[in-house]
């Protein structure tokens, strides 16, 4: 699957299970990692969870599977690397604090989904 189109049902299902302040920072220029970082809110550690559970779970429905994944159990911050697209789930606390916005984006790179 394209990085674009792996990039629109990613959001898609962040939007299904109500994550919170989805933004897409495209990171193609910078790193040869990935192509898009996603960052959205949990309400709780236990809803980081269930989003970040229900996204590779429905990405494999796809079949697509991950590369891998980050901080599962009782964490602030899960990762999951899908290739093209890396999610990062994190409580509003872990978000501010570790800023991945300021690292990675510019204010014009960062695009918060509507």
């Amino acid at each position: 699957m394209e990085a674009d189109s792996l990039l629109k049902l990613v959001i898609q299902y962040l939007e299904d299970i109500k994550a919170q302040h989805i933004v897409t920072i495209n990171v193609s220029e910078r790193t040869s990692v990935t192509d898009y970082m996603v960052i959205a809110n949990g309400t709780s550690s236990r809803h980081v969870q269930a989003v970040a559970d229900s996204v590779a779970e429905k990405v494999k429905q796809q079949g697509i599977t991950p590369l891998g994944s980050e901080g599962r159990g009782q964490s602030d911050w899960v990762l999951i690397d899908l290739g093209d697209v890396v999610l990062h789930v994190m409580t509003a606390q872990a978000r501010e604090f570790y800023d991945l916005e300021r690292l990675w984006g510019e204010p014009a790179l960062a695009l918060e989904a509507e």
